[in-house]
């Protein structure tokens, strides 16, 4: 498992629930980059998760934050995502997991004895400057996202 911690991130584009495109680099020079990566929508975890994001979406926007979410659910499935649950960031579609496998969260997973490709839960906390300054793998829901809000608040204190 290599880190990225420390380097550049990787650069991406990809279509978000509306169709329009959403590159790192449009964010180059002037916020963080909450970069989120989670399985599938609609499920009880990913739910959870997304929602817990939706509920301090207005503190990460104080600290000069944007949350992303990436998975490989389509278009119409993000959309509904959102509707359903009122969240107030957009969610990537990476159907062909191309952003996952740049980011090494497109990991084999075992469940009930079958072994299936798929995403490995992480969050990648992106710098104004292209840079991963905090990254989780293998993220559990509970107590993460207050998590990535303190390391946020520690590096946009003066």
């Amino acid at each position: 498992m290599t880190t990225l911690e420390g380097m550049h991130a990787p650069e991406f584009t990809l279509p978000n629930e509306n169709g329009e495109m959403i590159s790192l680099k449009d964010f180059a020079g002037e916020k963080y980059v909450v970069l989120y990566f989670y399985p599938k929508d609609s499920t009880p975890g990913c739910t959870t998760q997304a929602c817990d994001f939706r509920d301090v979406y207005e503190d990460f926007s104080k600290l000069n934050a944007v949350v992303l979410g990436v998975s490989p659910d389509g278009a119409a499935s993000h959309e509904k995502f959102i509707g359903k649950h009122g969240l107030p960031f957009s969610l990537l579609v990476d159907e062909e997991h191309t952003v996952a496998e740049k980011y090494d969260v497109w990991k084999l997973k075992k469940m009930f004895g079958k072994e299936y490709m798929g995403i490995e839960r992480s969050t990648f906390l992106i710098d104004p400057t292209g840079t991963v300054v905090k990254e989780w793998r293998k993220v559990k829901v509970k107590g993460h996202i207050e998590e990535a809000l303190v390391i946020l608040e520690q590096l946009t204190q003066p």
